[in-house]
């Protein structure tokens, strides 16, 4: 039976605080499409097929085709940033697509203007904006955010709102009490705790408002009891954390096999040069700690390795980020992964990854507003586990350890539309196809 889902009927408004690489990429590529100047690739909500019933219903629509979406020439984008450059400017100065392309979408880019951004420069050292709110308190410049969001929404005729995090990766920081419930955090809000980060209050402001809010750096941000409480009780859908490119995405493809085929790993040593304004930020240690602790997780929850010690036990794991400017977005990443056979003969594997990290990223925000749009209309809230594909460090509920198998997610999401759409699930066992052999002899 399929689930009752709001329409998608009027203007989505697909807002990201930080509107540097990642986010104008996005924007300008959505403009481009529309002008049929390029295909969304890597987008699973455009190019993506999902299969329905048995294989030999050849039933492999679109998934576009198959979910009520938000179509592309119904959204609007807006933002936040500590830069007051207009989409335009910061795409050709983050120089991540050709001058050629942003050029043939300038007008589009050129109206869209940030709006001034919470920033506080503890949490992110190497940035000096000039963008910036004033408030007296923490509590103020939540209510200046939903101010935003309530303008933007009239402003632009938006029938929804989305907002999805693009900003630079905040300092590591840890649950302490003020997280721990709504009363204590708005609480703190008021006292301007110093363990309230930036983008806890654009959470904070979204999930009040019962605007769905997707965390794409590995800051703590939705991911604490308080705003997971105030999710539920908005009826909001939240997720996170840190979107899934480069080199955890190469990962999360390539443990699952390995751990498949039951071969020992030994160690996996990984390294990455880059040189945006992420590379910069993740330059300093502290916000290199968030990251580091994001990219960590990943094997360790693939391969288990209390459940399996003679293969996973001795495993040695290390990842190092270099800030290096000539490489802008273009993100190279090297592994080298040490791994061992039958009889314990030792093999290995290399990878060097020369990605482009904002053209992985900027899809990765498009699917992820329109399948939360699509939750907020199907009345889903709280944590959306279903979406961990898109993720580094995927946002559980308490106590449940992440999925990082990319093909494991792949199907929990695929399943979720099936379910949300009142289609069988598919579960690969293939016993029935053998029993319709039988009879058909």
């Amino acid at each position: 039976m399929q689930n009752t889902i709001e329409k998608a009927e009027g203007k989505l408004g697909i807002l990201t605080p930080g509107l540097g690489a990642v986010a104008t990429t996005l924007i300008a590529g959505v403009a481009a499409v529309k002008k049929d100047l390029a295909q969304p690739v890597g987008s699973l909500t455009q190019m993506g097929n999902i299969r329905l019933g048995k294989r030999t219903e050849n039933r492999n629509p679109k998934i576009k085709d198959f979910v009520p979406l938000a179509d592309l020439n119904d959204i609007v984008f807006g933002g936040w940033d500590v830069y007051c450059d207009n989409v335009f400017e910061a795409a050709m100065k983050a120089k991540v697509l050709e001058p050629m392309l942003l050029h043939a979408v300038k007008a589009e880019l050129e109206a869209i203007k940030p709006m001034k951004a919470v920033f506080d420069k503890s949490y992110i050292s190497n940035l000096d904006g000039d963008h910036i709110k004033q408030a007296a308190t923490k509590v103020d410049l939540a209510r200046e955010v939903m101010d935003d969001i309530q303008n933007f929404k009239e402003a632009n005729d938006c029938s929804r709102i989305v907002i999805v995090w693009c900003g630079s990766t905040e300092k590591y920081i840890e649950t302490s009490e003020v997280h721990e419930t709504i009363a204590l955090f708005e609480e703190g809000l008021q006292q301007n705790d110093p363990a309230i980060a930036p983008s806890m209050i654009y959470a904070y402001a979204a999930i009040k408002l019962g605007i769905p809010f997707m965390n794409g750096a590995p800051n703590l941000t939705c991911d604490i009891p308080a705003l997971i409480q105030l999710a539920k009780e908005t009826n909001t859908p939240i997720g996170g954390k840190d979107f899934k490119t480069g080199q955890t995405l190469m990962k999360t493809i390539l443990a699952p096999g390995l751990q498949a085929r039951a071969l020992g790993i030994k160690g996996w040593f990984s390294t990455n040069i880059l040189g945006n304004r992420d590379g910069y930020v993740l330059d300093h240690p502290d916000n290199f700690k968030t990251k580091e602790v994001s990219k960590l997780s990943v094997l360790e929850d693939i391969l288990q390795p209390e459940t399996n010690p003679e293969l996973y036990g001795d495993l040695y794991h290390k990842v190092r980020i270099n800030y290096y400017p000539p490489h802008g977005d273009n993100k190279e990443s090297w592994d080298n992964i040490d791994i061992f056979g039958w009889l314990g003969y030792s093999m290995q594997i290399k990878i060097n990854f020369l990605c482009r990290d904002s053209i992985l990223a900027a899809p990765i925000v498009l699917d992820l507003a329109l399948f939360s749009d699509l939750a907020k209309r199907a009345g889903m809230s709280g944590i959306q586990e279903w979406l961990s594909f898109y993720f580094k460090s995927p946002q559980t509920l308490p106590g449940l350890r992440p999925e990082h198998d990319i093909f494991k997610q792949l199907l929990k999401m695929q399943n979720t539309l099936r379910h949300l759409m009142g289609e069988d699930l598919i579960t690969h066992l293939g016993l029935d196809y053998d029993e319709d052999l039988v009879e058909a002899l």
